[in-house]
């Protein structure tokens, strides 16, 4: 029974979308979580083969309301998944080091596999005085860089930059103050600058675990008109609404029950089929 495979695609992309929303339900305290939603696509038999439809130029008969046009065989599959990147909620939290984004920036760190960007902005310092994510990832310094023409003077820029280990922003013992652009101040003075990155097309970014996102293009990067504001003494709240997306949560279970049942009917029909010819 080929029809079998139609609902079983379905029960499969289903499937999918209840583990997206279990994963945002489970990320609803996450700090700086962004929910995702799960996109689907289905794909038409007919469609594909270009069927035009064959509607009948005199009274209809029965047989003429049974025309399938090939969509006993219209396949569901899970086309991806997206990221809504809506603000979450600002909580004070009193903590120096917290910081909370306010736009559509995010916070350029370096990890094991290279540069990152999160919204999570609980920072610590680590032991050599570098500020570090909760995940023991470097904050980056902002760089900025002076317009250039093309040939050599594009080559000597690019030998100036520096390479994002050497971007660590380093602190010292005394009192840590952030401004609304990022700029950190000890006893008055400035020490650095977190380098807070807006993208062009959020959409291009890859999410990695529940925090970090990585940026495959460095043609997304938004170079001016940066509005993003930072928080100090703050963190930003997951964009999660448990209400809600438990309520979403049980309605794809339902969804996905009802196509279990169809699946099982399917089965229930072919063993009744395969007992009757056995009977021949």
């Amino acid at each position: 029974m080929k029809e079998l495979w139609v609902p079983l695609s379905g029960a499969l992309a289903q499937q999918r979308k209840v583990e997206t929303i279990a994963n945002n339900v489970a990320n609803a305290n996450t700090t700086g979580f962004k929910k995702d939603r799960a996109v689907f696509k289905e794909h038409l038999t007919a469609f594909e083969k270009g069927h035009d439809l064959d509607l009948p130029s005199k009274e209809f008969a029965p047989e003429d309301f049974y025309r399938t046009y090939g969509s006993e065989n219209a396949f569901v599959k899970v086309d991806g998944t997206y990221t809504n990147f809506t603000q979450g909620q600002v909580r004070p939290t009193n903590n120096p080091f917290d910081i909370a984004l306010e736009g559509r920036g995010f916070i350029e760190v370096l990890g094991p596999n290279g540069v990152r960007y999160t919204r999570k902005g609980n920072l610590y310092l680590n032991q050599q005085k570098e500020l570090v994510t909760d995940l023991g990832m470097k904050v980056l310094q902002r760089v900025d860089l002076p317009e250039v023409g093309n040939g050599k003077e594009v080559i000597d820029v690019i030998k100036q930059i520096p390479q994002p280990a050497e971007r660590a922003l380093k602190l010292g013992n005394s009192k840590v103050t952030i401004n609304n652009q990022g700029q950190v101040f000890q006893k008055g003075a400035l020490v650095g600058q977190i380098n807070i990155v807006e993208f062009k097309n959020g959409s291009e970014l890859k999410k990695e675990g529940s925090s970090l996102y990585i940026n495959n293009d460095s043609r997304n990067i938004l170079k001016t008109q940066r509005k993003t504001i930072v928080r100090q003494g703050s963190l930003e709240g997951s964009n999660v609404n448990p209400v809600e997306e438990m309520s979403n949560l049980i309605k794809a279970h339902r969804q996905l029950e009802s196509i279990q049942r169809a699946i099982k009917t399917y089965d229930t029909m072919a063993g009744k089929a395969y007992s009757e010819i056995a009977k021949f």
